[in-house]
């Protein structure tokens, strides 16, 4: 028996053929390969399609072509929907210290702060263990990071005053935040809902969360003057692509670029 989704997924193939065939008013079978592109051209230059609904319209098509008329044409190869790129939810500071004001779980607001001093990932502040902390060097080692990589970042001296105060209360063993039981990190569950709902708390109506922070942490560090090359660094980039979304153009970065553009051209 055939799946639901299989029999959705089949179902908007046989809608991408109509829709091929409403845009001409004639039978598919007796389109060209170049108006085939043209139509896909008008998808996505003068209808803005998705590139979810490009990609439908591409395999619905492609199936009747390839499959059932049994046409190779290039054409179908070159359509490539473009993944739209999404700008991230950037807090403010200050939008940062009263959503962690308003959490009282004494293991989920050091772990927040951490994910926001540091930089990181939901799960690489989860798995941070109490030997991750090199308060010698200030720097905090990031384990097994996405790609399996290892790599160090900064450690803030007020984040090293957060964790003090959190070690001399609760005194962690292996995990540096651990759950109730003490033998397993903190949950993502429980670090999720909490920061939802101190979020909701505090009447801030961005649609932010636990990643947030990290993006809020890169914009930060350049909005200070970091380069992008030492933020991919810190966050554990592969490729200077991911870490230049980071260059949007938040109220401080348009402000400073202004004042420089104006410094710059006013001799003009």
């Amino acid at each position: 028996m055939r799946s639901a989704s299989a029999g959705r997924r089949a179902k908007s193939y046989v809608d991408s053929v109509r829709g091929l065939a409403r845009y001409y008013g004639r039978s598919p079978e007796k389109l060209s390969e170049e108006e085939v592109r043209q139509f896909f051209l008008h998808l996505i230059t003068h209808r803005r399609a998705s590139s979810s609904t490009v990609r439908v319209y591409l395999c619905g098509i492609r199936l009747l072509y390839e499959t059932t008329l049994k046409r190779e044409w290039r054409v179908l190869d070159m359509v490539r929907p473009q993944a739209r790129v999404k700008l991230p939810v950037v807090l403010t500071l200050d939008e940062i210290r009263q959503v962690l004001a308003l959490i009282r779980h004494p293991v989920v607001r050091p772990c927040l702060s951490a994910i926001y001093s540091c930089g990181l990932r939901l799960s690489e502040g989860t798995l941070l263990q109490v030997t991750d902390i090199d308060s010698a060097r200030m720097l905090v080692r990031i384990r097994n990071g996405k790609g399996g990589r290892d790599r160090y970042v900064p450690l803030p001296e007020r984040l090293l005053e957060i964790m003090r105060s959190y070690w001399s209360g609760h005194r962690p063993g292996l995990w540096l935040f651990p759950d109730r039981s003490g033998e397993r990190p903190v949950s993502h569950c429980t670090m999720q809902k909490t920061f939802t709902a101190a979020l909701r708390q505090s009447g801030i109506t961005k649609h932010a969360s636990i990643h947030t922070l990290r993006h809020s942490y890169a914009t930060h560090l350049l909005e200070h003057g970091v380069s992008l090359r030492v933020i991919q660094d810190i966050l554990g980039h592969q490729s200077p692509q991911t870490t230049a979304i980071y260059t949007h153009m938040t109220p401080t970065i348009s402000s400073a670029l202004a004042t420089t553009v104006n410094r710059i051209m006013a001799a003009l």
